[in-house]
């Protein structure tokens, strides 16, 4: 690619090819915006995964074509993601295309076994998130909640979460939607 004997070439191409990619990202992210690398949605990590793999193959690249080719590639997802934001961010039904709502794991200290059977999370995933959150009994937890992110949220204290908290949440159970729904 560079020329040189076969050791120093690989050297060098590996050091500029890297360099090059990396810049290219940096560019690439300061323009589309923050967001990039963020983990809102499953698509979103998928990008984050593709690009950091897209940049792995730039930098190990043997032609410049096949380089070309890779940060074509990481433009395209990050333009297919910044496109995506922004018309799950005006539609609703757009939004429901892309991702599931976030589903209710527990409801004033119960543990909804039906939420956890739906969406394959188990006990010991409960009670480690509690535990990690310093929460020493299972009373305390008002709400717990699987995002669509695959992140769990948990909101503790006396105080029942209002209904804008839990707007979108999939509570799984009618009548404990509807409570839900009315804040109480």
């Amino acid at each position: 690619m560079f020329g040189l004997s076969e050791y120093p070439d690989a050297i060098l191409r590996g050091v500029a090819l890297g360099v090059i990619a990396l810049i290219w990202v940096i560019v690439l992210v300061r323009t589309i915006g923050l967001r990039t690398f963020s983990k809102m949605t499953a698509f979103d990590f998928v990008v984050t995964l593709a690009t950091g793999s897209l940049l792995a193959s730039a930098a190990t690249v043997t032609e410049w074509t096949a380089l070309v080719q890779a940060l074509s590639a990481i433009m395209a997802l990050l333009v297919a993601q910044l496109v995506l934001a922004r018309l799950r961010r005006g539609s609703r039904r757009f939004q429901l295309l892309l991702e599931n709502d976030p589903t209710m794991l527990m409801y004033d200290g119960k543990i909804l076994e039906g939420a956890l059977a739906e969406t394959r999370v188990s006990e010991s995933d409960i009670l480690n998130k509690i535990r990690s959150a310093g929460i020493s009994d299972l009373a305390d937890v008002r709400s717990m909640v699987l995002e669509s992110t695959g992140d769990i949220s948990i909101i503790s204290g006396t105080e029942e979460p209002t209904e804008e908290v839990m707007q979108e949440v999939d509570c799984c159970h009618g009548p404990l939607k509807r409570h839900v729904a009315r804040g109480k």
